[in-house]
């Protein structure tokens, strides 16, 4: 293997779809047929039975699919010390559809020691081999401030930390005693999901939350520290990258706006190796705001959408590869979905086949570009 850091040049953000008999046993243990182990040891094979598939498809980044998640971040949000999860009054909203009725509520102080992901990180770290190293993914510290701010439990969450500056640095510290759990394990490939980001992109979103020009410059360089200082004193050996998408849940999605209000924050200042970006359709906007990543800095094209089974025309893809690289050298661009399969347990409206058969066009199309995928 040429490389062992993320990203490669034919990638995938994270999450695949879940197996039929996992959402069964996942339903058992609701109703409580089964209890945790059996339900581990149904993770444990379909997520066996699914890293043998990416070997197999020619990837050399290996995830267990956020097989054992029921959401993308929630799950790292309860795992966390001082976190809890609690029902709300209706679900988050996307074009069309809502999602489960579930948050994350601060209970005590905040801390990240004996994290779960940990231990599910081992579990991947077995399965490596001279072809394959894992990817351990993750919700990026900027996330869990956005999600703690939300105002249907603002005022418990306030009772335990009425000091933002405390909360903030509580969440740092929990995200870097994470991080070094994690490589202590041998996790040597971390990604930050951000969904943050591109909500400030979508200009429609501004009146309703008050946001001006000024006012996202202070959010975005709030949130650039905190990830920032979650980062920082990171291991030499250790790639820590982010994607950002517009929301990915049962094929829809939340929000939709060109890169360009965010650009000159994230892309410019965010201490990360890469940057994987959505770009499967109109709702990204053009690649011009690329030209604010940091030189040396990869980004990963997600030019090829998870929402729906159609595969892309390659001739096209190729061609905005191309496009994209006005912007950023070829040599430091990759080729991903524009998300994940299932962001959620419910998974995006494709079958099975269907998410393999827009891997392979992925990987032939990488192929065909760069000499050295």
């Amino acid at each position: 293997m040429k490389n062992a850091h993320a990203p490669f040049r034919y990638d995938f953000v994270g999450s695949f779809l879940r197996p039929e008999r996992l959402k069964v046993a996942r339903i058992k243990l609701r109703n409580g047929s089964i209890g945790e182990e059996e339900l581990r040891k149904v993770e444990d094979d379909c997520i066996l039975e699914l890293v043998q598939q990416q070997k197999e498809a020619g990837y050399h980044g290996i995830t267990d699919g956020e097989f054992r998640r029921s959401w993308w971040h929630m799950d790292f949000f309860w795992g966390l010390n001082g976190i809890e999860k609690r029902n709300t009054a209706k679900g988050l909203s996307f074009h069309g559809e809502t999602t489960k009725n579930e948050t994350a509520v601060i209970t005590g102080k905040i801390d990240g020691r004996d994290h779960p992901f940990v231990q599910h990180f081992s579990f991947m770290k077995s399965l490596e081999d001279e072809s394959s190293v894992v990817k351990q993914t993750i919700p990026a510290p900027a996330q869990l401030l956005g999600q703690l701010r939300l105002p249907e439990y603002l005022e418990q969450n306030r009772s335990v930390y009425p000091d933002d500056d405390e909360l903030k640095n509580d969440i740092v510290l929990a995200y870097r005693q994470v991080i070094k759990a994690l490589y202590d394990a041998g996790c040597r490939n971390l990604q930050f999901d951000d969904c943050t980001w591109t909500l400030y992109s979508d200009r429609s979103f501004w009146p309703r939350f008050g946001i001006t020009e000024e006012k996202l410059k202070l959010i975005a360089e709030e949130e650039i520290a905190l990830n920032n200082a979650a980062i920082e004193g990171k291991p030499e050996d250790m790639v820590i990258n982010t994607h950002v998408c517009r929301g990915n849940f049962h094929s829809t999605y939340a929000n939709e706006g060109p890169y360009d209000p965010i650009a000159p924050y994230l892309f410019a200042q965010e201490n990360v190796n890469a940057l994987y970006l959505e770009y499967d359709d109109e709702r990204s906007g053009g690649f011009e705001p690329l030209k604010f990543v940091t030189p040396g800095k990869k980004v990963v094209l997600g030019l090829v959408t998870t929402k729906h089974p159609k595969l892309e025309d390659r001739e096209l893809v190729k061609s905005r590869i191309m496009e994209a690289a006005k912007y950023v050298p070829l040599e430091d661009l990759c080729l991903s979905p524009q998300c994940g399969f299932a962001s959620t347990e419910e998974g995006n409206k494709l079958y099975d086949r269907d998410q393999w058969a827009k891997l392979a066009l992925i990987k032939e199309i990488a192929e065909e570009v760069w000499e050295d995928a």
